[in-house]
């Protein structure tokens, strides 16, 4: 018997709507076709993140990533030997690629695509301009030169290119510099107290600004010396006093003297005990010295013949003027006398005469940057046959007399009446310079030759520029009997100075010589109406800082 299928109770299969012989339901077609559209969108969108990251990707690599950045702190790793140009050379170097440090000035961003840099050594600057170029100088590189604090100094490297016209914000305004690398050599990390470009400015500059650029006031500047001392009027105001100093040293090795370093520290003072500083000296005290005056004659007596000095001279006398510093630089001189003191006096004549034409003729650059913002006359002495005006003090006192002032005042010509006789010399001799002969005995130092015809004068002298007293000089006593009577006359002991009498009881030439204070010849060349201007860290009675 053949086996059956047994029978099921299983229902029969349900098929899906749609399918069967006729294929999907319109229903399901739209649902696959809106299925694939979604899954191409995202594809597509998923494409075009990834093809943008991989922009992005590209666009982050920098390309002058070497061209640029902080250089490391200790820079003696290596020595390539590759020379460095100052700013004043760029003008005869159109076309080549130089590299030179220098402190960013000022820096502007101009867009995403170009930066300014004004660059600064001492007295001269260039403008500088990075450019955005492919494979060169990426937007990386230009973001990071315009971010640089002003002040930074850095490494360029840059071609030089003229200008197409005057630049008028930079010293070398007939090229510039296109950067290529720049790299920082040392940043900035405190704020500036003020810009050195503030510095810098004119008061009539200031004023036209109707206030908007700062005024930087003579405290604000010496308490922030450092950043003063950049302004390009103070780099040539420095420069000139070096140089002033460097004429001094010039005139006086041609004519046979020879330089001398005396002790600062003093067993006794120079002139007199109310002007000196008194310091402990181990058991005992000390002075710091007045003046090389002593050491100068003790030179002398010892047959140097010619000496000269440039040190410090330290004044103690509480005096908050306009000329006056508790610290100095000296310039002093001593020579013997063959017959008249009036050679030492022609002496110091020639030398100032030949300061004066050095400074005019191988410093105008500089004289030039000063008076852009401390305008003034240019300083005039006489050149002619007639050679520098010479009076004596009863001749001055009558020029004063004449011009109104009472003769009974004029027993010393006070500070007010040096500079109106100063004003009076100019208007009538057209001089700035000038020489008053025959000081009253009683206005000088126990150590000046009284005059050998009235003991009431003295053969003493005293040098002026634009009315203000720049030295005092005389002939010296060097008979020991007159000095310790003269010495006893102004309260002083011999005793207290038996090391300088002793050169004179040995024997001693006449001579004669003469006290410059630097920074007041300096002050009054250039006219800067205050002597702390023409020194680098000044000393007066309210300030030892910095």
């Amino acid at each position: 018997m053949s086996e059956a299928a047994e029978p099921t109770n299983q229902p029969p299969t349900e098929q899906p709507e749609a399918e069967g012989q006729n294929g999907p339901s319109k229903s399901e077609l739209k649902k696959r076709a809106k299925a694939a559209e979604k899954e191409k969108k995202a594809a597509e969108k998923a494409a075009k993140q990834q093809e943008m990251a991989a922009q992005k990707s590209a666009a982050e690599v920098d390309y002058a990533a070497e061209f640029y950045g902080t250089l490391p702190l200790h820079q003696s790793q290596s020595r390539p030997h590759r020379p460095r140009v100052d700013i004043a050379s760029l003008p005869s170097r159109d076309g080549e690629t130089v590299l030179l440090r220098a402190r960013i000035h000022n820096s502007r961003a101009q867009g995403s695509k170009m930066v300014f840099l004004n660059l600064r050594q001492r007295i001269e600057s260039v403008q500088a301009l990075m450019i955005v170029a492919p494979e060169k100088v990426s937007k990386q590189m230009l973001k990071w030169a315009a971010g640089l604090a002003t002040e930074s100094i850095v490494l360029v490297e840059g071609v030089v290119k003229k200008s197409p016209e005057i630049i008028k914000s930079a010293t070398v305004g007939t090229v510039e510099v296109e950067v290529s690398k720049l790299f920082l050599i040392s940043g900035v990390e405190a704020r500036l107290p003020f810009t050195v470009e503030d510095a810098d400015r004119t008061e009539a500059e200031i004023e036209a600004s109707g206030d908007q650029f700062n005024r930087v006031l003579l405290d604000t500047r010496l308490n922030n010396r450092v950043i003063d001392l950049r302004s390009q009027t103070n780099q040539a105001i420095f420069k000139l006093q070096a140089a002033l100093g460097d004429l001094f040293r010039q005139f006086l090795h041609s004519n046979g003297f020879i330089e001398i370093h005396s002790p600062k520290l003093q067993g006794a003072a120079t002139e007199s005990g109310a002007s000196v500083f008194k310091v402990s000296y181990f058991k005992g005290g000390a002075f710091l010295a007045q003046s090389p005056q002593l050491a100068k004659q003790m030179a002398i007596a010892a047959d140097f013949e010619r000496v000269y000095e440039i040190g410090p001279v330290f004044r103690a006398e509480d005096s908050n003027t306009h000329r006056h510093l508790t610290e100095f630089m000296g310039l002093d001189l001593e020579m013997t006398i063959e017959e008249h003191y009036h050679e030492v006096m022609e002496m110091l004549d020639g030398l100032f005469i030949s300061i004066f034409h050095g400074l005019r003729e191988k410093y105008k650059k500089e004289i030039d940057v000063v008076n852009k913002q401390f305008p003034a006359e240019e300083f005039k002495w006489r050149e002619g046959p007639d050679g520098t005006l010479k009076l004596s003090f009863r001749e001055a006192v009558d020029l004063l007399v004449e011009d109104g002032v009472a003769r009974e005042d004029l027993d010393d010509i006070n500070t007010e009446n040096e500079k109106r006789l100063g004003r009076i010399v100019r208007a009538k001799y057209e001089t700035d310079y000038y020489i008053i002969d025959k000081f009253p005995m009683e206005l000088r130092p126990f150590y000046t030759m009284p005059d050998p015809n009235d003991p009431t004068l003295s053969n003493s002298y005293d040098f002026f520029m634009r009315g203000e007293e720049i030295l005092s000089g005389a002939q010296r006593i060097h008979d020991p009997k007159l000095l310790e009577q003269q010495m006893r006359n102004k309260g002083i002991d011999p005793e207290s100075m038996k090391g300088y009498l002793d050169g004179f009881r040995f024997g001693c030439s006449p001579h004669g010589g003469g006290g410059i204070g630097l920074e007041r010849v300096l002050m009054l060349f250039l006219k800067l109406n205050n002597i702390r201007r023409a020194s680098l860290f000044p000393r007066d009675p309210k300030r030892l800082e910095p």
